[in-house]
């Protein structure tokens, strides 16, 4: 990534970092701690690596995206809105009544949402869907999706995983975000995924995935990262073998929760916090 690109990424972070904080500050509750977890991750997928027209946000040749974790919909709500999917005056209806913007996100609702998700682990399994879809329609689409490392507690993530390794969903492109902190506690101490010896890369790979880690703050490790997974997927389908020569990819990212707010950064209670709108513009404030 030429030293321009990744300014212009990181710039885009900021930007989705303070609309998220906004956003549930002027709500006043929210699911913040894991929203500015998976910024750096969206910033790059929507600077570089998703193809999407905001004009045509059900253009059947897109890239499509699942957010797993569906909790953190105000971070793809505020990127929806810094991209032009819907105006920015939006964000500030966040779960109102006759809101387009629940707390969860709602393909039906909302622009540029690729599926409705919030109960954990169904998101990646409709992510697995799509992929395999778009392969059964020859389309060269990618599928990304974004999963917590708390929902990776449930048992159908785990299933999706077979799936999509059994049908070698090579445009399949997941990440976890490993921010190591769910609802009722550290992940460690709820259900420890990601132990020596038996972590979230070893996890994947034995399920047939290709997996690696990188540090989920730092966009030129993940989009680097995204880069070798088409590379596979491309080469692949150059072999002569066709779409699904290759594995599904599993990025783990390493993340802090409620990364860039001091209010809330790296605390459990980040979870879903209630706040009020000054603490937010404060927050918003020290980001520059």
């Amino acid at each position: 990534m030429k030293a321009s690109d990744k300014a212009a990424v990181e710039a885009t972070a900021k930007e989705i970092r303070k609309r998220t904080i906004d956003t549930i500050g002027f709500l006043g509750v929210g699911h913040i701690g894991g929203a500015l977890s998976i910024v750096e991750v969206l910033a790059v997928l929507y600077e570089r690596q998703l193809r999407f027209d905001p004009r045509n946000p059900r253009d059947p040749a897109r890239d499509r995206l699942v957010l797993s974790k569906g909790h953190a919909g105000p971070a793809l709500y505020s990127t929806l809105a810094y991209k032009g999917f819907f105006p920015e005056e939006w964000l500030h209806t966040l779960n109102k009544g006759g809101t387009k913007l629940p707390s969860h996100c709602d393909r039906n609702k909302t622009p540029g949402i690729d599926m409705t998700t919030g109960s954990l682990g169904q998101g990646i399994s409709a992510a697995c869907g799509i992929a395999f879809a778009n392969r059964l329609d020859k389309r060269d689409s990618y599928t990304f999706a974004i999963i917590g490392d708390g929902e990776s507690d449930e048992g159908q993530v785990w299933e999706s995983a077979m799936f999509a390794a059994h049908n070698r969903l090579d445009r399949l492109i997941a990440f976890t975000d490993n921010n190591k902190m769910q609802i009722d506690g550290t992940t460690a101490e709820i259900m420890n995924l990601d132990q020596a010896g038996s972590d979230f890369v070893a996890k994947w790979a034995a399920f047939g995935w290709a997996a690696e880690r990188v540090p989920g703050h730092d966009v030129e490790a993940i989009d680097a990262a995204i880069e070798r997974a088409k590379a596979r997927a491309v080469a692949g389908a150059a072999s002569g073998a066709g779409d699904g020569a290759g594995k599904p990819t599993m990025i783990v990212l390493d993340t802090v929760k409620g990364k860039g707010a001091a209010f809330c950064e790296g605390q459990v209670g980040s979870h879903n916090m209630s706040f009020d709108y000054e603490t937010a513009k404060k927050a918003v404030a020290e980001l520059g």
